[in-house]
């Protein structure tokens, strides 16, 4: 019985250590805020059950007066509009949000890689499971998110499980 309890725990830990992906979730050394508000398109991201099956996402972002970020994040889905609204709390790193679009729960949200001009980003969160590229318009050049898929892989993400959404 201790071998099968034993053998129980090996396997386990063995299958924990191998599904743990490690990643570089590291942010931008510097964000402008006030740049980085307004509107962005969803071009890519991992799956998870808040946004699957939507199309023509889009998120936007704008200062609020208690100094929080509102969010409001849009899409369809089965031919209806969906808008869900959130907040994020700036933190000591200005490119590290804390977003919640659940009462007292909040997540990260990494801003990875942002250029300079401020129109494509790839956000991330503590976790390996959330990874989005967004851009200012509905449309990536295919240049630039080669770019950006190789900085995700370079990151350890796995940049197979990407879903493109359609802005069509």
């Amino acid at each position: 019985m201790k071998t099968m309890i034993s053998l129980s725990l090996a396997l386990c830990l063995f299958t924990c250590c191998c599904r743990a992906q490690q990643v570089d979730n590291s942010t931008v050394s510097s964000l402008d805020l006030d740049r980085y508000l307004g509107e962005w398109y969803e071009i890519a991201r991992f799956d998870h059950p808040f946004e699957r099956g939507m199309h023509h996402t889009k998120a936007f972002y704008e200062l609020r007066d208690d100094g929080k970020v509102a969010v409001y994040n849009s899409g369809w889905k089965e031919g209806k509009a969906k808008i869900s609204k959130g907040k994020a709390k700036l933190t000591d790193n200005p490119a590290l949000l804390r977003v919640s679009f659940f009462g007292p729960f909040y997540s990260d949200y990494r801003v990875m890689h942002l250029d300079d001009n401020y129109q494509y980003v790839l956000v991330g969160s503590k976790s390996d499971k959330y990874l989005w590229i967004l851009s200012r318009s509905p449309q990536l050049d295919e240049l630039t998110k080669i770019k950006l898929v190789n900085e995700a892989g370079r990151r350890g993400y796995d940049v197979e499980e990407l879903i493109w959404v359609d802005h069509k």
